[in-house]
């Protein structure tokens, strides 16, 4: 695929150009076409099952189907990542009255730098906008939005937009937002190992002062509890590099829905089930959810 040196990265992550589609214009696409609309869902309160139990305090959901979702309606794959920001607003929405305190979204991982880079030069484009455009509405909902992952390989325009969302949304408290961008677990486990490692070579700590605790103060996620509640969507049954450390005692929910078509409905039977497990953690007596 040939780009042309003079596009910005803007206008190129909005063309998709390949031997199966003509150009397409993802910026004036309209969502009825892809079965969405780009307006919020209607407010309306939780329903009476998930009212007399406290939903999970940490969600983390591995946004996954975006490019099947589009495949299988004909589609561009980036066009379902377009229709999957659609369903982060929702989500972030429900989270929001559902009286979910963290939620933590797998969006760009370390191994999807081996997409086409079409598709990786959208993605990166895709995360710009929804800052640009959603920053001022999460800042004024009370979101607060942290971002999770390495730096290294983005572009330093897209680090800046992503530093001022941080900052601007660091004293809100109705959600934390965690973003995991450009993140894989095992890098994160790795790094967190080499800051040990250099705490030892230097003299302030010692091996038998490294525990699993000590570990966890230096992994990225630190000060964030661990995710309660897993939900993946497309119907993959996997974890696929995600928290690891985190979700060892996290409980899952695999949806076969793929993650454009993700609503609130889906978000409370996945609440609902997760309400009615029993969570013992090793032990023999369980723990109460939330």
């Amino acid at each position: 695929m040939t780009q042309d040196p003079q596009k910005s990265l803007e206008q190129k992550s909005l063309e998709l150009k390949s031997p199966d589609y003509k150009t397409l214009d993802l910026k004036t696409l309209d969502h009825k076409s892809l079965e969405h609309k780009a307006s919020a869902l209607p407010s309306r309160p939780p329903m009476t099952e998930l009212s007399t139990l406290a939903p999970p305090r940490h969600l983390a959901i591995i946004m996954d189907g975006n490019g099947r979702w589009a495949e299988a309606r004909g589609l561009p794959r980036v066009a379902g990542h377009r229709a999957g920001v659609e369903a982060v607003r929702r989500t972030v929405k429900a989270a929001c009255e559902l009286g979910i305190e963290y939620l933590t979204i797998y969006s760009f991982s370390t191994e999807n730098w081996t997409r086409p880079p079409f598709e990786v030069m959208f993605l990166m484009g895709l995360i710009r906008r929804f800052i640009q455009q959603d920053l001022a509405e999460m800042h004024a909902a009370g979101v607060r939005i942290r971002i999770i992952g390495e730096r290294d390989r983005i572009e330093s325009d897209l680090l800046a937009l992503m530093d001022d969302a941080v900052v601007t949304t660091a004293d809100n408290t109705a959600l934390n937002l965690n973003i995991c961008f450009n993140y894989g677990a095992r890098g994160e486990l790795a790094k967190a190992a080499r800051r040990l490692a250099e705490e030892v070579a230097a003299g302030r700590l010692s091996p038998n002062q490294i525990t699993p605790e000590r570990l966890e103060t230096a992994l990225d996620t630190y000060g964030i509890p661990d995710p309660d509640l897993m939900i993946r969507t497309s119907g993959e049954v996997r974890i696929s590099n995600f928290l690891l450390w985190q979700m060892a005692y996290t409980e899952f929910v695999f949806l076969d829905a793929c993650w454009p078509d993700f609503n609130r409905d889906m978000l409370e039977q996945a609440i609902r089930q997760f309400q009615a497990r029993s969570r013992r953690f090793g032990g023999l007596v369980a723990v109460a959810s939330g």
